[in-house]
């Protein structure tokens, strides 16, 4: 396997949140010890609930926002130590394409100045040059010359998205953050998108940070899949044993919540009880375990440590052996 292009090490992010004139703030761990690699032409995929630390995890590896804590390095940079100019040509590296396009574009512009201004701004291109790369990448992604000067209230859901992942690239990144890329979409056109992503990712050897909640999807993308609850990795693996060894109880909840094609393929309905613990006030011990239908004398107390399930397979479950 090649070298990584991206590695974490006990990352977090860490927020302040005012609780009144007469209260201390309070400390939110949005994100509290990730660690992950990504490599070339490979698809890490992050899921989990809303709020369990998702989306800050991308505003990290897109340098958005830097961590509280931890190492984060990016193509053999540490990007907290990193200069300004190194930072600048880091975030060149890493690009990222949002949930919804809808609202990630500007419907003021036309497209051709939506993909140029990357250029404009990062680059020494003349006019014609940024005009030229413009029209190309637009049918790298499936949409014609003629598109060009149109603005993007004049396209469906899925033509947007195609922008969207056509601005992502005119840089050249090696990394793309997908953030949710299709739960916008119609069924019909997810498919069209995802296998749009999946040639793209061939023909320019891209990492991918896939983010989502939805297994099915995860399922089809997906190299490495990571779980994550109230800001912590609690498994992490290949797809394959994700998918069919799963040792975390969490895991195996989101597991039987997805639907099967299969009608016939036996059925295991995991029902958590309780809501999602507040970031605010988290439990004790193993964060999972007020709702965990395998919880046991350690768990409202002990940490669980990462342990190794298989080679590249880890979980953080004080009884993932029995499970």
């Amino acid at each position: 396997m090649s070298a990584p292009i991206l590695q974490a090490e006990g990352l977090a992010r860490h927020y302040l949140i005012s609780q009144g004139m007469f209260n201390s703030p309070a400390t939110v761990k949005a994100l509290d010890g990730a660690d992950f690699t990504m490599v070339q032409g490979k698809t890490l995929a992050v899921v989990g609930e809303s709020g369990c630390g998702k989306s800050t995890l991308a505003r990290l590896v897109t340098m958005i926002e830097e961590p509280t804590a931890g190492r984060l390095m990016i193509d053999g940079a540490d990007v907290l130590e990193a200069s300004a100019e190194t930072k600048t040509e880091l975030r060149r590296t890493v690009q990222i394409v949002f949930q919804d396009p809808y609202s990630s574009l500007n419907p003021r512009q036309k497209v051709g100045s939506i993909l140029e201004e990357p250029l404009k701004i990062n680059t020494s291109m003349s006019a014609p040059e940024r005009r030229e790369a413009a029209i190309a990448m637009m049918q790298k992604v499936g949409l014609r010359p003629e598109h060009y000067p149109r603005y993007p209230h004049m396209f469906s859901g899925g033509q947007r998205q195609r922008i969207a992942v056509a601005r992502a690239l005119m840089l050249n990144p090696r990394i793309v953050i997908l953030d949710e890329p299709v739960s916008a979409l119609d069924v019909s056109i997810q498919a069209q998108v995802l296998n749009l992503l999946a040639d793209l990712q061939d023909e320019f050897d891209l990492a991918y940070l896939f983010i989502s909640h939805d297994l099915s999807v995860v399922r089809h993308v997906a190299d490495e899949i990571m779980v994550m609850y109230l800001g912590h990795p609690v498994e992490k693996g290949s797809r394959d044993e994700i998918f069919n060894n799963p040792r975390h109880p969490y895991t195996r909840a989101l597991l039987s919540a997805t639907p099967k094609a299969d009608p016939l393929a036996p059925k295991e309905r995991i029902k958590l009880v309780g809501e999602l613990p507040s970031p605010m006030d988290p439990p004790s011990g193993c964060p999972f375990h007020p709702r965990c239908p395998s919880v046991g004398d350690k768990c409202a107390s002990l940490w669980p440590e990462v342990e190794t399930v298989s080679p590249g397979h880890e979980t953080a479950c004080h009884h993932w052996k029995n499970i």
